[in-house]
């Protein structure tokens, strides 16, 4: 009886990693395998575009009904402004390489009252500065820097394939769970630190480092095209390395590149951002 048992619990397992696995099939078939086609580096995009820019205007909506809104202010104007150039040039980006499955940017810039030393852009081109970043984008090129960088992040899809990373770790995750048979609740919880922490470790922090090198360096191509000075980039990040005083997350615990290692390599990308840019330059 016990054995007829245990057999009955085998199969109702092994049922559900089969629908575990049939379900991850699934993702893969209607998921875009392709390149980035700025720098050519493989991507992984579970998500339609469209969906993830639904999402972006829903929060960013949400997001500036709770924000002090900066406006007027010189300021908001050069947010407003460089930001306006640098859309022109993702814009001519995305024309130049015939961009797959792409869908026109629906711009907005937006400076808001927090002390947070942070700016980002949404997928579809919701871009927001927090007045904390300010002092460190006292230059056009410094705050292009920043821009462009932001910019990178969505006309590279960055969002997309970082969430379908976490889908497909949350998967491995379930199915690990499944065939190792942990059925008690501390169990659950002890293979949960773990596995997150391994997955974090050898995938979705790795990955996340991956995206921010290459928005800095895309970052630099549209800043460039843009009309403003690449090599001057790392003083942003020479600017706030002084600030941080060295209180650095170690490399392999950060989602983001040291702050030597980004100046380093944006110091020696600079050039070839200035020589690609060209073909993105607006014609007179």
């Amino acid at each position: 009886m016990q054995h007829k048992i245990e057999n009955k619990i085998n199969s109702v397992g092994f049922r559900r990693i089969q629908m575990l696995l049939l379900c991850l099939c699934i993702l893969f078939l209607s998921s875009t395998c392709d390149k980035v086609p700025y720098t050519g580096r493989n991507r992984l995009t579970l998500l339609s575009e469209t969906t993830l820019v639904d999402m972006a205007a829903k929060e960013y909506k949400a997001m500036i009904a709770q924000s002090k809104v900066v406006k007027g202010t010189s300021d908001a104007r050069r947010v407003e402004e460089i930001g306006k150039k640098l859309a022109s040039v993702v814009e001519r980006m995305q024309k130049h390489h015939r961009t797959t499955g792409s869908i026109p940017f629906a711009w907005e810039f937006t400076l808001v009252n927090d002390p947070q030393v942070n700016a980002w852009c949404m997928p579809g081109g919701k871009v927001c500065f927090f007045t904390g970043i300010m002092p460190f984008c006292q230059t056009d090129d410094a705050l292009a820097t920043v821009m462009g960088h932001e910019m990178a992040h969505a006309l590279a899809r960055h969002g997309n394939e970082r969430m379908s990373q976490s889908m497909i770790a949350q998967a491995g995750g379930l199915i690990t769970a499944l065939v190792l048979d942990l059925e008690g609740p501390e169990q659950r919880e002890l293979f949960g630190q773990a596995f997150g922490l391994a997955v974090n470790l050898g995938a979705l922090l790795p990955f996340s480092r991956s995206h921010e090198s290459e928005a800095d360096r895309l970052g630099q191509i549209i800043m460039a095209a843009g009309g403003y000075d690449p090599s001057k980039s790392y003083l942003l990040w020479e600017n706030m390395a002084k600030e941080s005083k060295g209180t650095n997350v170690p490399l392999m615990l950060s989602s983001h590149p040291s702050h030597q290692q980004r100046m380093d390599d944006l110091k020696s990308h600079a050039p070839i951002a200035r020589r690609i840019a060209h073909q993105y330059q607006s014609i007179p």
